[in-house]
């Protein structure tokens, strides 16, 4: 099927602009919300994660779609780096949604609400921390995951957007005040590279007595 494509003229070029306008002004006015809303949840949501790294504890992340690609996108982060001042070690932290035959084996035999709730099981420990991310905080995978992680003695850290089951039942909750998908989805992936520059600072920042 081949799309016919509009010719753009002036009118097109100013609906076009108040497009862009209207986007960047609205995840701005969102994230700068998130400063008074979200900024304890933030810096509790760090603490966790880096306290279960000091330990030598890892990272488990899951989501959907979006949220999927954020994990990861965070554990890239987390087992790369992402400030390159900082000369460390790699991080363990291992995204959930990657192994296709995994899930598919899952989702096949149990069934597709449980893809993270088994690999959860197989992969948690005591001690662990598991970032589930969903932008309704209503994923049934995502809360059965986050369901098995504290089962096992992990802490839970979610990611979400206004309502949801998930903000009942994870340690910490960030929640980002919109209930717009793609707005929410932006603000989740700052809130990502917030948490993995924390962490970094937590754990490899010198101070003053290491100069």
């Amino acid at each position: 099927m081949q799309l016919e494509v509009k010719k753009s003229n002036k009118n097109n070029r100013l609906e076009y602009e108040e497009i862009v306008f209207s986007h960047l002004s609205k995840t701005a006015e969102i994230k700068s919300r998130m400063v008074d809303c979200c900024m304890e949840s933030i810096l509790m949501a760090a603490d966790t994660i880096s306290n279960t790294l000091r330990l030598d504890g890892k990272v488990l992340l899951c989501g959907n779609g979006g949220s999927a690609a954020d994990c990861q996108h965070m554990a890239g982060e987390l087992v790369n780096w992402l400030n390159k001042d900082f000369q460390r070690p790699g991080l363990a932290a291992i995204a959930l949604t990657t192994d296709t035959s995994v899930m598919s084996a899952i989702a096949n035999d149990s069934g597709f609400d449980s893809v993270f709730e088994r690999q959860v099981e197989a992969l948690g420990r005591c001690g662990d921390v598991l970032i589930g991310i969903s932008t309704s905080g209503n994923s049934p995978n995502v809360i059965r995951a986050v369901r098995a992680a504290q089962k096992i003695g992990m802490k839970a850290i979610a990611l979400t957007g206004e309502g949801g089951k998930l903000a009942e039942l994870a340690d910490v909750v960030v929640s980002v005040p919109s209930q717009n998908t793609q707005y929410i989805q932006e603000a989740h992936l700052a809130v990502e590279h917030i948490l993995c520059s924390l962490v970094e600072q937590h754990l490899f920042a010198k101070t003053e007595g290491d100069l």
